[in-house]
C-alpha cells in the first residue's frame, strides 16, 4: 500500500496536448527525503552556473552540477560541462526512478537553489545531445517550489507544486511544444535541490 500518495494518480497527462508531463508525488518518507536532500548538499561538487547571452558571461546564484556514466560533454547556454562520475547517492536514487518509470537515464543534471528568490526562467530542454523526445526525471528535494509549463503557440499554462522527496516525468514531445519555469518566490527561505535525469546521446 503506497502511504505516500494515496490520492495521485501517476498516470494522468498534467499537458492538454502536445506532449506527456507525469507526476508521481512523493517517493519516499519525509525521514528519508530528508536522508537525501542533505547528502546531495555535503557531497555533490556544486559550482556557479555559467551562461553566455549576447556574448556577454552571466554567473548565476544557483549552482549547479553535472554527472554521468561517463564523461559526457553537455553545452547549453553556450557553455559545456564535462559530466562526474555517479555518487552512491546518485546511483540509489536513478536505480529508484528507473524502476518506478521504466525508463533508463545515463546522467543528471542537478540544480541548487538556495532560496526562493534564485529560479529558473522560460525555457525547453531541447539541446541536441538530448536523446530526442526522452524522457527526463526531474526530482525534487527541500522546500516545496510551483513549477509552470507554458504552451510556446497558444500560450497556454499549466501549474504544479513539486513536493519534498517527489517525481515529474517530461516526455514525448513536451520539450518541443512546450518551455517550462521555476518561477521565483519571496515567499520560501529554504533550499531546494533539483535532479534531472537525461539520456545523453553520442
Amino acid at each position: 500500500m503506497d502511504l505516500f500518495n494515496q490520492a495521485i494518480d501517476k498516470t494522468k497527462n498534467w499537458l492538454p496536448y502536445d506532449g506527456t508531463v507525469n507526476y508521481y508525488g512523493k517517493l519516499m518518507p519525509p525521514e528519508k527525503a530528508d536522508y537525501y536532500c542533505q547528502k546531495l548538499l555535503e557531497t555533490i561538487e556544486w559550482k556557479n552556473d555559467e551562461a553566455v547571452i549576447f556574448g556577454k558571461k552571466i554567473i548565476t546564484k544557483r549552482k549547479v552540477a553535472w554527472y554521468g556514466e561517463r564523461a559526457f560533454e553537455y553545452t547549453y547556454s553556450n557553455t559545456t560541462k564535462h559530466a562526474l562520475p555517479w555518487t552512491k547517492e546518485l546511483l540509489e536514487l536513478k536505480t529508484l526512478i528507473e524502476a518506478e518509470t521504466g525508463e533508463t537515464f545515463n546522467s543528471c543534471l542537478l540544480n541548487l537553489y538556495h532560496t526562493g528568490e534564485e529560479g529558473m526562467a522560460w525555457h525547453s530542454d531541447g539541446e541536441a545531445d538530448l536523446k530526442k523526445n526522452g524522457a527526463i526525471g526531474s526530482l525534487s528535494f527541500g522546500a516545496e517550489r510551483k513549477f509552470a509549463f507554458k504552451h510556446k503557440q497558444t500560450k497556454e499554462k499549466v501549474e504544479l507544486i513539486l513536493e519534498h522527496g517527489s517525481l515529474l516525468v517530461m516526455k514525448g514531445t513536451t520539450q518541443t511544444y512546450w518551455l517550462h519555469r521555476l518561477p521565483p518566490t519571496k515567499r520560501v527561505s529554504s533550499p531546494r535541490v533539483n535532479l534531472t535525469f537525461r539520456t545523453i546521446v553520442g
